[in-house]
């Protein structure tokens, strides 16, 4: 991610999202000035503040899609959390602040594969080694005459677990199973780690306790490796590192901030709207907050908010939130053209998702061009007359375009199917015409 630059960051998206340029840009502007703010003077790096951004658009247009694929570039802390999942302190309900306890959390999981990976080397020796004593059991007996034999016993038995030749083999191993009774920990609003704080201190009081189980040599080695690596790793230094990653490079995206949008001169549940926005406002503007790990900083976490605005708009939001979210980004409604390139040009597109998922069953799945404008022309047609969902309505759509060849499958002599648009037709028109049939199943 260090080396991104914004082109390129934009390139990488472009292979998963159609369009949404101005979307694309601006995030790509937001990760490349975490890298710009590492290289500045350290005195300046403090009051180098991250750009906050809001995308606005319909459901279905590639809010979300840019920031799960954001999470796998950014190679940083990265959560999707939903507004409308957090209340007012005083309500039942979620606290503001554990989205950025659920991040760090992310980050020590993060950290801790990183250090385990590093470790491989040396966990897969040590591993090696118990696992040849566990197929050598009578090598307790080390007398001089016995050891040479031994060793070169030994020595072949390495060279053929290393050739997989023993991995059909069965030994037993010893596994850790948890011996804490299992129990819910009812805690105040806003303090749900101490129910896990208490959890990890009832667990630490009931002695370990392990269950031999058989399995083969090449299951047992994959477990003995993880659990030598994660013997090998520091757990206060993955701690650290993590805290330091949350910090200086995490990203939380909040999605629906447009549910906790307050209408002027509402009240009941608008009143704790306003609220959850209030209690969001000092962890996006920079304060402290208290985990079991230490306290962590929020000053420069990016934070990304996304809503579809349908009955709010972004300045309903109340003014000091909007002024932490300086870029504002107006994401386009799909069209036609849009849905067919959605169809086939990305790496992950709807159309190649369906033909390896149909050769599984040995069917050669086959789409004509003329189909696909078909089925983009179907699902424009639906948008419009129904509920507007954006790209969701292609996999409605085709799911029940291939409902019975998926069913039948299995059972199929023929190995090559080609859909047309008069297939298309066929297997839809009913359905599209008919509004109050398309509301419920299309």
């Amino acid at each position: 991610m260090n080396n991104f630059t914004p082109r390129e960051i934009v390139s990488e998206l472009d292979r998963y999202i159609i369009g949404q340029n101005d979307a694309k840009r601006a995030v790509a502007v937001a990760l490349r000035n975490r890298w710009r703010r590492m290289q500045v003077p350290a005195d300046l790096q403090d009051e180098i503040a991250p750009k906050n951004i809001i995308m606005i658009g319909p459901t279905g247009v590639g809010k979300t899609e840019i920031a799960r694929r954001l999470s796998k570039l950014a190679q940083a802390p990265f959560i999707k959390v939903e507004a409308s999942k957090y209340t007012e302190v005083g309500y039942v309900g979620r606290d503001v602040e554990s989205m950025v306890r659920d991040l760090l959390e992310l980050a020590i999981i993060m950290v801790k594969e990183e250090e385990a990976k590093k470790m491989r080397v040396k966990a897969e020796a040590n591993a090696e080694e118990k696992l040849l004593d566990m197929l050598l059991p009578g090598e307790a007996d080390r007398s001089p005459d016995k050891l040479d034999k031994l060793e070169s016993t030994r020595d072949k038995l390495r060279k053929l677990l290393r050739l997989g030749e023993l991995d059909e083999r069965f030994v037993e191993v010893e596994t850790e199973v948890s011996n804490v009774p299992t129990m819910g920990v009812f805690t105040p609003q806003g303090n749900e780690e101490l129910g896990m704080n208490i959890k990890e201190m009832f667990g630490n009081l009931f002695p370990k306790k392990t269950k031999r189980k058989r399995m083969k040599v090449s299951e047992a080695r994959e477990l003995m490796i993880e659990a030598e690596a994660e013997k090998l790793v520091d757990m206060e230094n993955v701690t650290n590192l993590a805290k330091e990653r949350t910090e200086q490079g995490g990203i939380i995206f909040i999605d629906e901030i447009d549910k906790i949008a307050s209408r002027e001169g509402l009240h009941g549940p608008e009143v704790s709207r306003e609220g959850v926005q209030r209690d969001i406002l000092p962890i996006v503007e920079g304060s402290t907050i208290n985990t079991k790990y230490g306290p962590i900083k929020t000053d420069n976490i990016l934070f990304i908010a996304a809503g579809a605005f349908h009955h709010s708009k972004p300045s309903d939001l109340i003014p000091e939130l909007q002024g932490r979210f300086p870029i504002r980004v107006e994401l386009d409604s799909l069209g036609e053209e849009e849905f067919f390139r959605i169809l086939t040009e990305p790496k992950n597109a709807l159309i190649l998702q369906y033909r390896e998922l149909l050769k599984t069953e040995s069917i050669k799945l086959e789409f004509s061009d003329d189909a696909i404008h078909e089925i983009a022309r179907m699902a424009k047609t639906v948008n419009d007359r129904t509920e507007n969902i954006g790209a969701r309505r292609l996999h409605t759509i085709m799911e029940k375009l291939l409902e019975e060849l998926s069913f039948n499958a299995p059972e199929l002599t023929e190995q090559h199917v080609t859909i047309d648009a008069g297939e298309v037709r066929r297997r839809l028109a009913d359905i599209s015409q008919d509004e109050d049939l398309s509301r419920y199943i299309l």
